[in-house]
């Protein structure tokens, strides 16, 4: 999304099914060039720990607000519908599941 990954870590398991809500916390943005990066990132160095990538396919905007974003994710595990509503603090958001097996045309 506007030529970078856009990334929420996700404390709890991500939901699955509707009305399951969970908090995703904003983290920087990353340059396009880290889409397939896995590894360990040094101990004292921002994002320290171990990274993998949890999921892979296709997502699709279907809207964007300035506290609102609206997405169709069709990945190998992640399938649906889902928002993420901005709370309070900015970095807090709230992330969930709106519908199934989202149809989407390009």
């Amino acid at each position: 999304m506007d030529g970078t990954l856009k990334s929420w870590a996700i404390p709890k398991e991500v939901p699955r099914v509707r009305k399951v809500k969970r908090l995703a916390v904003k983290v920087e943005d990353h340059d396009l060039d880290y889409i397939g990066f896995e590894g360990e990132i040094a101990e004292g160095q921002y994002g320290a720990g171990t990274v993998k990538i949890f999921d892979s396919g296709d997502y699709y905007l279907l809207e964007k607000k300035e506290d609102k974003i609206k997405v169709a994710l069709l990945g190998s595990k992640l399938e649906g519908v889902y928002e993420l509503i901005r709370l309070k603090d900015p970095k807090n958001w709230l992330m969930f599941m709106v519908g199934d097996r989202p149809y989407v045309t390009s």
